[in-house]
């Protein structure tokens, strides 16, 4: 490292950095600001560095970069600003990834919605799954491949230049005027892309958003390998000597809480998860069913970002819609699926249907029997033809215990696949990667999906397999016992607060299996008109979350998450979860989870203050 001040100053905070930036999904969300996102953590990081300070008190005082590690966190905010300082650049030029793949995929994806031409220029190799074949005829992405001896040789192209650097040191840059995006990927820690010039700035949040929504940042604990390699080029990267031990501890855990024998396969994330399912279908649709339109069935109240990724996938394929599924509040799940597949089969397209069990915040499950039949049904197009049955995508993470895919479970006759997102109940909280299985109809379509996943270097980390193999053994029973927790919360607030309105699971569906840790309360309002009402539950809404974790803050949290080892967490679903859904299909209630794990009675105790004081 060139800067011994700044040098000296990373080694001091790579020892005095708090345990939380390396070994849980969230830091300090009590001092977050999602304008602010990333800008926020290293305007204050560069004062420390200013003052020379790198007491951990300082840096545990530090805001949150980003309300959740698959976006980005403190440690890749700090290799961002050291890569971007080396080659004058500003912070947010400079963005890393899990993903050898997935920077290359957001420029193409950007420049193939813009029209423009891209060119990809490598020196000694391509990363180990780019398939251009694949990737032009599934993805639809256009571009040239040159191979050049170094970045000089890249020659002038009236488009966008990548160039790909596989030379696993992430200071070796040379931004030359012809190169718009400079990629270096690293065989083990992931990749870091350079964008270069102010003509490409209008990229940045582009790719920042395919980070959001298709991958996952590089991990805490690679960028932490990264920083030490850029200080020390002789720095040895830890390696896991249980790689194949964890990875078939996993996959055997996964089938055993499934109840399923096909492979299971592990994502970095469960969006990256479910970008590998949408892409693995499609895949499959263009070979069995050519010339056929493609319908992605999906509720327009889910999580945001399951919304978000369905609809940025159509808009790249001129042949994929997505269909607007009403599935809870007075809506039923069944027969709102019934009427749009019976649409589908009418119009002679393939449904694909992307639903949560139990919904997202309504905490709804739909009668199984009925789900069964209408999925099953036969159903004809205008000409009479038999129309292509439905691939039921099922999103388990609320309660990821339950069997559905089973030889003797309820949608074992179903083409079904399904999927969670790990850094919820699989891990506790400690790590992304997410995972889904499929049952026996679905053998074929999961080699399609394992291929997708692979392609887009979305397969879960070794020490992300070592944190599943840890806590997915546990998982069923840290379910039950949060279950419990859960039960006995919502039945203190039903009798301290009779007018609420509370979205849990009944006694009978618990009975079947059905016990998830999350719930949602409408509460009561008041208020001479429609607006006067909304406004105050909003404002009452705030209130309830800002006294808990004000009084609570070592247990309570303002989060979207759940599943954790610890604790209580709290959000409003429309302004997180749902955030990039219809205004009119938001849900502006409080949606709350709890840990096996935190002091009930304090709970309690603040709720009641909070009714005491409405």
């Amino acid at each position: 490292m060139k800067d011994k001040k700044r040098g000296e100053f990373l080694k001091n905070v790579l020892e005095n950095m708090p345990s939380g930036w390396l070994t849980i999904t969230t830091h300090r969300l009590d001092i977050y600001d999602e304008a602010l996102a990333k800008t926020q953590f290293l305007d204050q990081f560069e004062a420390l560095f200013q003052e020379n300070n790198y007491q951990q008190s300082a840096l545990n005082n530090l805001p949150t970069a980003y309300d959740y590690i698959r976006l980005g966190h403190p440690l890749s905010c700090v290799l961002e600003w050291e890569i971007a300082h080396q080659h004058h650049l500003n912070s947010e030029n400079v963005i890393s990834f899990s993903s050898r793949m997935a920077p290359i995929l957001a420029i193409l994806r950007k420049n193939l919605l813009d029209g423009k031409r891209t060119q990809i220029v490598y020196t000694n190799k391509l990363p180990d799954h780019f398939d251009a074949e694949i990737l032009r005829r599934i993805y639809g992405y256009q571009f040239d491949l040159t191979k050049v001896e170094n970045t000089k040789d890249s020659a002038a192209f009236k488009g966008s230049t990548v160039f790909i650097s596989d030379q696993d040191n992430f200071l070796d840059v040379d931004l030359t005027s012809n190169i718009d995006f400079f990629v270096t990927v690293h065989h083990q820690l992931g990749s870091v892309i350079l964008v270069n010039g102010a003509k490409n700035e209008r990229y940045v949040s582009e790719i920042q958003h395919v980070r959001r929504r298709e991958t996952i940042a590089m991990t805490p604990a690679n960028c932490l390998s990264a920083l030490k390699l850029i200080m020390d080029e002789a720095f040895v990267i830890p390696q896991n000597s249980d790689i194949k031990t964890n990875k078939t501890l996993v996959e055997e855990t996964i089938n055993e809480i499934t109840n399923t024998t096909s492979k299971a396969l592990v994502a970095s994330s469960g969006l990256s998860m479910q970008y590998a399912i949408m892409m693995g279908l499609i895949h499959d649709a263009l070979e069995q069913h050519q010339g056929k339109d493609i319908k992605f069935i999906v509720p327009p109240n889910c999580y945001g970002g399951t919304n978000d990724q369905a609809r940025r996938v159509a808009a790249c394929l001129d042949n994929v819609d997505v269909v607007d599924l009403l599935v809870d509040g007075d809506n039923d799940m069944v027969e709102s699926i019934d009427t749009v597949l019976n649409k589908i089969a009418n119009d002679d397209a393939i449904p694909y249907i992307i639903a949560e069990i139990p919904t997202n915040p309504r905490v709804e499950v739909p009668d199984l029997t009925k789900l069964k039949e209408v999925l099953s049904k036969v159903r004809h197009t205008k000409n009479g033809e038999r129309a292509i049955a439905p691939v039921f995508i099922l999103d388990q993470t609320f309660c990821p215990n339950v069997h559905f895919l089973g030889d003797e479970d309820i949608l074992s006759s179903v083409r079904t696949i399904s999927y969670a997102s790990g850094s919820k109940f699989p891990s506790g909280g400690l790590c992304t990667a997410g995972y889904c299985v499929g049952n026996k109809k679905t053998d074929v379509l999961m080699e399609k999906i394992e291929l997708h996943l692979q392609l887009c270097d979305n397969e879960a980390t070794d020490l992300q397999m070592d944190v599943l193999a840890k806590q997915l053994p546990s998982m069923n029973q840290r379910i039950k016992v949060a279950y419990k927790n859960t039960r006995e919360f919502v039945n203190f607030i039903h009798d301290a607060l009779p007018a609420a309105k509370i979205n849990f699971v009944s006694e009978a569906l618990a009975d079947q299996g059905f016990t998830p840790s999350v719930f949602s309360l409408d509460l009561p309002t008041k208020g001479n008109s429609d607006e006067e009402q909304e406004a105050y539950k909003r404002a009452l809404n705030l209130k309830l979350i800002n006294l808990m974790i004000t009084k609570i803050p070592h247990e309570s949290k303002f989060c979207v998450s759940y599943g954790q080892l610890k604790g209580c967490y709290w959000t409003v679903p429309a302004t997180s979860t749902q955030g990039t859904t219809k205004e009119g299909d938001k849900d502006y209630i409080v949606r709350v989870s709890l840990a096996p794990d935190l002091d009930l009675d304090l709970h309690k105790k603040v709720f009641l203050e909070f009714v005491e004081g409405i």
